[in-house]
């Protein structure tokens, strides 16, 4: 048996377009300090080698502190092979994020790019064969090639690939996918052992055999993966195979569609915003359909207020949104107007019951009144 760490998908300085300046900074130093912590994992277990199935930064043209902050990360791992494997991130194009000066003059001895299909030897009888992206959209994946080439093996033998499998598919880019029977083939006739993947973020096993596995992203990414912040722990043997998921992330994305009607339906929303207790690390898309009052609208708003300050981000999920302010009497009585601004209230409230982009400006401008009469 032979033990290794699988991870994927670093995208080292990738940027999100709804994190202000402080909370991206942290989204940056935490993808850091989560590729740290795999490196300690792999300590703690006592792994032969740690794999990065592809995507270590997110794109060949990130800025020289990204790659020297990277590299002073590597610096840190234990002496034992690290391998990296460019995907269609960063592809090893002449524009390579890794063959730039400061990657390859800071870059310490364990850390190896694979750069072709060459099989690097990480313990006595166990080697790692590589399927490098050559550009960003091959033809076909890389690995195909590779596999085609391989014959059995007495040893144990690793396949470092990137890309969707047509039976799960990627997260992002469905570019150069492998066919998941190819996957499975290799892997009955002993030409590879297990197949370390990247691309897709969320840890998923792929297909029957227990030995084709993406180890999904170190933090997360979007709100579409499943479980990602994991790294995993591989054992590998002629006739097993041991697969333990491993936390190393902090950050999470949630989102949530609320239909509401009243004041009991908007406490679950204010519950569903203050239940993450790490709310610095936590990004929030919400939406709500049906109607409420004017006071609850303002709670509503409030507490978004409150969340975008405490969350990382809070963003309206406006394709879902249909909320509309439904006045009631306490409403009108709590805001305690008179003359025209009486008349007001009326014509917009009766605005508000129907239908269309007036509807909600009435309702929008009612609920806009009642938080500067109101709420001052």
């Amino acid at each position: 048996m032979v033990r290794f760490v699988h991870t994927a998908d670093w995208q080292l300085g990738m940027r999100r377009h709804f994190l202000t300046a402080g909370p991206q900074d942290r989204f940056s130093q935490d993808r850091l300090d989560a590729v740290a912590a795999i490196g300690r994992l792999a300590a703690e277990v006592g792994a032969a080698g740690i794999l990065v199935a592809g995507d270590v930064f997110d794109d060949n043209q990130v800025d020289r502190q990204t790659v020297l902050r990277a590299i002073d990360v590597l610096r840190g791992f234990p002496d034992l092979p690290v391998l990296l494997l460019p995907g269609n991130h960063d592809p090893l194009d002449a524009g390579s994020v890794f063959r730039r000066p400061e990657f390859l003059d800071g870059c310490p001895p364990q850390v190896h790019v694979l750069t072709d299909h060459s099989p690097v030897e990480i313990a006595e009888g166990v080697e790692v064969v590589g399927a490098p992206w050559p550009v960003k959209r091959p033809v076909q994946n890389p690995a195909l090639d590779v596999l085609s080439e391989l014959g059995p093996t007495a040893g144990t033998r690793i396949l470092l690939a990137h890309g969707g499998v047509d039976d799960v598919g990627g997260d992002f880019d469905q570019t150069g996918v492998l066919p998941l029977a190819t996957l499975e083939a290799a892997v009955r006739d002993r030409r590879v052992s297990f197949v370390a993947l990247g691309d897709r973020h969320s840890a998923t096993e792929v297909g029957t055999t227990g030995r084709v596995w993406y180890p999904g992203a170190p933090e997360p990414t979007a709100y579409v993966e499943e479980d990602p912040g994991q790294a995993l722990v591989i054992d590998v043997g002629p006739d097993r195979v041991d697969v333990e998921r491993r936390q190393v992330g902090r950050w999470s994305f949630r989102q949530r569609v609320f239909d509401v009607g009243g004041t009991e339906d908007l406490a679950s929303v204010l519950h569903w915003l203050d239940e993450p207790a790490d709310k610095p690390h936590t990004i929030a898309k919400v939406a709500l359909r049906g109607t409420l009052s004017l006071a609850d609208r303002a709670r509503l708003e409030a507490a978004l207020d409150d969340a975008a300050t405490t969350y990382a981000a809070v963003e309206s999920w406006s394709r879902h949104e249909d909320l509309t302010p439904s006045p009631d009497q306490d409403d009108l009585d709590a805001m305690e107007v008179g003359g025209f601004v009486a008349d007001a209230v009326t014509e917009l409230r009766e605005l508000a019951t129907g239908s269309g982009e007036d509807a909600q400006a009435a309702g929008d401008a009612l609920a806009l009144l009642y938080r500067t009469v109101v709420r001052g």
